[in-house]
């Protein structure tokens, strides 16, 4: 596969993008939308080849869930870039206009990244968020997804250039790489002649991979050891409630709980019925002595588990005597990505979301909600768990970056 001629037709497309009005992209959004819906049984039988091969290769369950689409998953992508059409394009924004005293107005003005490459695993739904994102803000992209997605990739993607084409936009603002080698992979990301910023999606090996081999800036994405802290004045009914919901309602998310943090004063109470709602879903627990002492089912837990993503029903379980141990585990093993407290204490409340160090800290809240669709971004181009130069969910905001306009009247310098 040619990756030059991508990399060529996707800046020409980046320069095309660059003038369109937002009246012209949100109706080239629309397109788009409406022909996944409209392309939904296509898009369906094409996914379904991707997930038959998953299960038959052995894929892990947390990963066929991640692949798989339904009829509601569809119109949920196509709600998702009907929310990023009824959002402001961030695009042309003057951000600032200050005049120096030798008379010069010295501005800022937001604009497009330019082109975008996304490198992502078995997460179809990830092409329509990705392009509606890059679209709105005037960037083309080149996605790259997995070998376990490519028959669904290629449907929604050939969905999504027919219907640009037919509105008369440019359909090479957005292009997939067929080849799912890895050669192809690393001869991606080294293109930086033509690519502006890198975005890898996935799990921890596809990042670290992307990080250490690409000469593109890259936006990380990172995984999810999400924690949820029990403190000793939660409402247990609470607590339950919403560890149940970030542990299993979707298990191969990054925004998953994966790890709890109990304070030690609840533990008798909370064990036995936290014991009794997670074998709903047959979730394993593996926790330290104290967690075991009191819920005989409990698996020992290794220093392993403290800092693992599972993406499985399975939860580590850590006792601590006060929160300031808990923020100091919390720290030590999360990925940067959610973090939650249950707490009634207000002090307590203040002090972890000050001082844990994550993209998005909750109180009395699931870390499911670490979502661009749930803070109103629309759809989301990832979550990024670095600090440069975006953190969290990442909305159209996050696909812009900003040049200095200047107006003179005949200055020059001295």
């Amino acid at each position: 596969m040619d990756l030059n001629l991508l990399g060529q037709r996707a800046k020409e497309a980046s320069y095309a993008m660059g003038r369109l009005g937002v009246s012209d992209k949100n109706r080239g959004l629309k397109a788009c939308a409406d022909a996944l819906v409209a392309n939904a049984d296509s898009i369906l039988k094409a996914n379904a080849l991707d997930v038959e091969k998953g299960i038959a290769n052995g894929m892990h369950q947390g990963l066929v869930d991640r692949l798989k689409l339904t009829t509601q998953r569809i119109e949920a992508m196509a709600e998702g870039i009907y929310q990023v059409i009824s959002l402001d394009d961030p695009v042309g924004e003057v951000i600032s206009m200050k005049q120096r005293p030798n008379g010069l107005m010295i501005g800022q003005k937001r604009v497009p990244l330019g082109v975008v490459g996304i490198i992502y695993e078995a997460r179809p739904n990830v092409t329509a968020d990705a392009f509606a994102l890059c679209f709105k803000t005037g960037n083309a992209v080149i996605l790259k997804g997995g070998s376990d997605a490519i028959e669904s990739n290629i449907a929604i993607t050939e969905c999504i250039r027919a219907a640009l084409a037919k509105e008369g936009l440019p359909e090479d603002a957005i292009q997939l790489v067929t080849d799912t080698s890895r050669e192809t992979t690393v001869e991606l990301m080294k293109l930086s002649k033509y690519i502006d910023v890198l975005i890898p999606r996935g799990g921890a090996g596809l990042i670290r991979a992307v990080v250490n081999n690409s000469t593109i800036p890259v936006i990380e994405t990172g995984t999810g050891n999400c924690h949820i802290f029990v403190d000793k004045s939660a409402d247990l009914d609470m607590a339950i409630s919403i560890i149940f919901n970030a542990k299993t309602q979707r298990i191969g998310v990054c925004n998953a709980c994966e790890s709890l943090v109990l304070h030690k004063d609840i533990v008798d109470e909370l064990m036995p019925r936290l014991v009794e709602k997670l074998g709903e879903k047959d979730v394993e627990i593996r926790g330290d002595e104290a967690v075991q002492s009191i819920a005989p089912s409990v698996v020992a837990a290794t220093e392993d588990d403290w800092g693992r993503e599972y993406l499985d029903y399975i939860i580590s379980a850590k006792t601590v005597n006060n929160i300031d141990e808990a923020i100091a585990h919390i720290n030590k093993y999360n990925t940067g990505h959610s973090e939650a407290i249950i707490t009634n204490d207000y002090n307590n409340a203040q002090k972890f979301l000050n001082e844990i160090d994550a993209a998005a800290v909750y109180v009395n809240a699931s870390t499911r909600f670490t979502d661009g669709f749930e803070f109103g971004f629309g759809a989301e181009i990832g979550i990024s768990t670095q600090k440069l130069h975006a953190r969290g969910p990442m909305g159209l905001l996050a696909l812009t970056t900003t040049k200095f306009i200047i107006y003179g009247n005949g200055q020059v310098r001295k």
